[in-house]
């Protein structure tokens, strides 16, 4: 059972790694590398001898670096799944929501009572961690959603995450007699693996709910 552990241990880390360099890969290209382009094209447009417009100009390129070098920082702290959680689980649930916000394409509504959580078992956040991204993943890939709502808290030595979205739904007991639905089979077993417990209520057309309890820490 404790090589079954270290292994998934294992896993979820190199998973966890993989789906953050996909995310600092899209970030780089869609927002840090745009603000670097117009950052380009504004210092381009200066005409010198318009002393006033070209000091509005340098002082809006000096604002898109200054804005370009604070997402950088932002990225630099994410290299790694172990430092994404070294700052608390409340915290690395939040920079997970926010990658996802800044697509624009959800309506989100999120309620996060961990960020002040005094417990702490970084063996199960990062677990919990590349839990929230599957089921994150599963989403923008399945549901067509365009809602979804957050909900994680602490309660009488239990840690719970509700996440429920408006998407198009799905029989889940047929799909897991189809075996299909691999990434809730992934799920599920890593939260028998930290003696968890999951709740999924799935209606075609009406989307779907997950509640996740697991004993903490």
């Amino acid at each position: 059972m404790q090589q079954q552990f270290e292994a998934e241990m294992l896993q979820a880390r190199v998973e966890v790694q993989d789906n953050t360099m996909q995310a600092i890969a899209t970030e780089l290209h869609d927002n840090v590398g745009q603000l670097l382009s117009l950052t380009t094209l504004t210092l381009n447009s200066i005409n010198l001898d318009h002393s006033d417009k070209a000091t509005v100009k340098i002082e809006n390129s000096l604002s898109l670096v200054n804005k370009s070098i604070k997402e950088l920082r932002e990225l630099a702290k994410l290299l790694h799944g172990e430092q994404i959680v070294e700052n608390g689980l409340g915290n690395a649930l939040q920079q997970e929501i926010n990658w996802l916000e800044k697509t624009g394409s959800y309506e989100l509504e999120v309620t996060n009572q961990l960020h002040n959580l005094q417990e702490n078992s970084p063996d199960k956040d990062l677990i919990i961690l590349r839990m929230l991204q599957e089921i994150i993943n599963n989403i923008i890939k399945h549901a067509n959603a365009t809602s979804i709502s957050f909900n994680a808290y602490y309660e009488d030595k239990k840690l719970y995450l509700n996440v429920e979205e408006n998407g198009v739904g799905f029989n889940y007991e047929k799909a897991k007699a189809n075996k299909a639905g691999l990434g809730l089979s992934s799920i599920s077993k890593r939260i028998e693996m930290i003696n968890g417990k999951m709740a999924l209520n799935s209606t075609p057309n009406k989307g779907t709910n997950i509640l996740i309890e697991i004993p903490y820490p």
